[in-house]
Order: C-alpha cells, then structure tokens, then sequence
C-alpha cells in the first residue's frame, strides 16, 4: 500500500519539501497537524478526500516574494500616491504637479471604474448580512481575525516592528473596525447617520469611504513594506529578542526566511481573515447566513483585496476553495506564540484599560472576550497567547439560540424584520462611540 503523508504521497512528499520550504518560515504540512483550528476545518469543512496541493503549495510560497508591484514602484521612487489618485478621479482639487509615472497610470485605471467581474447586487447581500450583528462583528474581528493571527510570527512580527496594535492599541483597533466597516458599508446602513451624510448609493461606489480608505491602506502598506526592508522598524526592540526575528546581519529584515513583509500570500491570509473567519464565527454563534449570502461577503472582499494590491488570480474562488487555501496556509506555517503574546496582551487589556484596573464589568468582558476566543479558535492557541481561563467559557455559545431564532423570525415577518434593523442601527452608532469621537467620517 502506498503510503499518505498527510494528503501527499510519501514519496511525492519528500521530493517536494525541499521546493517549498524555501524560507524558513515555512515548517513541513504535518507539523503542527495537531492543531485544534486546523482538526476542526479537516472534519467540518473539508472534503473527506482532501489531500493538500503540491500547486497551491507552491502558489503559496512563491507569493511570499511579491509584494505590491505597481504601489512598490511608486514608493521606490519616492511618490506618494494616494492623495493624489483620489483627486485626480474624483476631479477633486487637482494636484499642481501631475504625476506621470507607469504605475500611477495604472492605479489611476483600477480605482477609476469597478472591474467587469464585480456585482454590486451581490457585494449588498453580503455587506447586509456582515453588518446585521455590530455586537458579533467585532467580538469576532478582535478575538477571532486578530487573535487568530497573532499565533503566525511572520503575520505578527511587521505589526509589532511597526507598533501597530501593541502601543495605542484601541486606535488601532478602532482604525481597523473602521475598515471593515467602511467595505461593508451599504446603503441601508447609512439611511439613518446621526450626522448629515447622503446615504451611499452602492456598496464600495467609487469616491466612498470604502474605495478611499482602501487607497489609504494600500499606501500605508507599501510604506511599511519599505520601511522594514530597509530595517527601520525599531519596535520590536526590547520586546522580542533579537535572534527571534532573524534580522540580515545589516538589522534589515530578511526576506530569505520571512519572504517579504505585507506580501501577496500574507495579505491573502488577511483578506481571509476578515472575511471567512468572521463569516464562519457568525455562524457559529447561531446567524443564519445562506449560501448566497455567504458568497457576497467574499465577492465584497475581493473587491477591496484587490484595491489594496492583491492579485486577484490568487485568491481562492469560492467558500470550499478559501478553506482548502486556509488550511493548506496554516499548515507550513511556523508557529511562535512568544511573538504573539504582546499583541494579544495589549488587545486583551483594552476593557480594564477604558473602565480602570479595578473595575469589575472590565474584567468580565475581558474573560469574555478570552472565552471567545478559546471557543472559536481553539485552547491551544488560547494558551500560547496566555489568554485567561474562564468558567464562563461556553457562555458565549447563549447567543446560538437567541440568534437563530431572531434571524428565523428576521426571514418571515416583515414587522419583525423592521425592529430588528432598527435595534441594529441604534447599536451599529452605540459601537462607533471611539469613531464618533475621532474619524472626522463619523463625527
């Protein structure tokens, strides 16, 4: 009988490690296959066949080494591009000096008009069913997107070189909320702003908040990609050693063994991460969302992956195709939770932070929010991240009940329907507090 090695064959196996652990990032496919996240997504989500991919292994790897060409070049030479890119197609101000390098001319073209593959009509469906749980939404953004990746150095270490979510952590996170919010932001969802806004007419339109600020984070990418290249992410001094980050012997970062920062594959990790994973914990904690409404959650996040820079080619095709490339990515990737335990120290005391050290609700949101995590992702990386235990650890799986059969009732009465999306614009502004205080979006 010929021998299986966790989908590939041994043989095959052999010859192949060598072709795709090329950085030292990337550890062989059974090596943590123990994980319970990765357990879970074999039994639940996967094919009862599924071998991993010799070709997506590959695929994945090699994107380790792209980053964002066209934004790079640009960067490369010194041009700062989102200001002006927004000017220039909204006719907005322009700019005195136009800007008439290749690559600018390209962005100009991708964020003047959407794609021919993009349907607005579907990209609502999905934004609808993203925002109807503001509560959930950033539970699972903050305990299960985030936490989730604080256990891959090569996702954690440009955050923390950065400071990014360890120091000002709830600017941060806010920033990040903002983001999601922005691309799910649809015309329902801003019929009723407190402020003077026009509601958007459609999902991610061009000149929107979505389409903007997906500019701003593409630039803001590309300059951290050349900063850390050039080894100018300080950071991390102090709080993670030295050899644990395996520097070039300049202090530049290494791309040898992390690829480069913010990369195609990475960035794909993110995009997955946002989408995916917070579709897959709404569902888990009792939200009905059906087949097409799960594919307009993806279709909307390949709209704003791909303005941030990244290839569309790359990303998987549909939900089956996303957790085959899901598991596969996390199956090579080197686990370091020392690395990740500042990220999700600073992320975990936000609560006690806001309300005092003393403060008992601090303190149980906390333990929820750790609950949350344990239960979704799993207790191993719960405990890597030094999360605490709670008693109240499946409490939160009360929200299962309590939400399935408001959806159910959400699905056949109208009147029904009405109240709810009322109670969850009244609590979508109760959770944009920060932004109402500091986005002159939302003010």
């Amino acid at each position: 009988m010929n021998k299986k090695h966790n989908g590939l064959n041994l043989d095959t196996y052999r010859q192949s490690a060598t072709s795709y652990q090329r950085h030292g990032r990337t550890t062989a496919v059974d090596d943590h296959s123990d994980l319970q996240v990765l357990k879970r997504i074999k039994r639940y989500l996967l094919p009862k066949d599924f071998a991993i991919s010799q070709d997506l292994l590959d695929e994945i790897v090699a994107g380790y080494d792209i980053g964002d060409p066209l934004a790079d070049a640009l960067a490369a030479d010194g041009i700062r591009f989102s200001k002006p890119l927004q000017h220039i197609i909204l006719d907005d101000t322009p700019t005195h000096d136009p800007i008439t390098h290749s690559s600018f001319s390209a962005l100009t073209e991708q964020f003047s008009s959407h794609p021919d593959w993009f349907d607005p009509k579907l990209a609502q469906i999905g934004a609808v069913a993203y925002r109807r749980y503001p509560l959930m939404l950033i539970w699972l953004l903050r305990n299960v997107a985030l936490m989730a990746g604080y256990s891959i150095p090569a996702l954690s270490l440009p955050l923390i070189q950065t400071g990014a979510l360890m120091h000002d952590a709830l600017p941060r996170l806010m920033r990040t909320y903002a983001y999601i919010l922005a691309v799910s932001e649809h015309p329902q969802s801003t019929a009723n702003m407190a402020n003077d806004r026009q509601p958007i007419e459609q999902v991610l339109a061009i000149g929107s908040e979505g389409w903007r600020q997906s500019i701003q984070v593409r630039q803001i990418h590309t300059l951290v990609r050349q900063n850390l290249l050039k080894g100018k992410g300080n950071a991390a001094k102090g709080v993670i050693a030295n050899a644990d980050q395996h520097h070039n012997p300049d202090g530049s970062w290494n791309t040898d063994y992390w690829g480069l920062p913010i990369n195609q594959t990475d960035m794909i990790a993110t995009h997955l991460q946002f989408s995916l994973l917070i579709m897959r914990g709404l569902r888990l904690l009792g939200a009905r969302i059906s087949p097409e409404e799960a594919e307009g959650i993806l279709h909307l996040w390949n709209l704003a992956s791909y303005w941030m820079g990244v290839d569309l080619d790359r990303l998987p095709k549909d939900e089956a195709a996303c957790w085959e490339w899901l598991y596969t990515y996390l199956s090579i990737q080197q686990l370091d939770f020392k690395m990740g335990q500042p990220l999700a120290k600073a992320l975990h005391d936000l609560p006690r932070q806001l309300m005092g050290e003393d403060n008992r609700r601090g303190r149980f949101v906390e333990m929820v929010n750790a609950s949350v995590t344990r239960t979704l992702v799993g207790d191993d990386i719960g405990d890597g991240l030094d999360l605490p235990k709670s008693k109240i650890r499946f409490g939160v799986l009360s929200s299962v009940p309590i939400l399935f059969a408001l959806d159910t009732a959400r699905q056949h009465n109208q009147a029904v329907a009405h109240k709810l999306e009322a109670f969850r614009a009244k609590r979508q502004d109760n959770m944009n507090w920060w932004l109402k205080k500091n986005d002159d979006y939302y003010k």
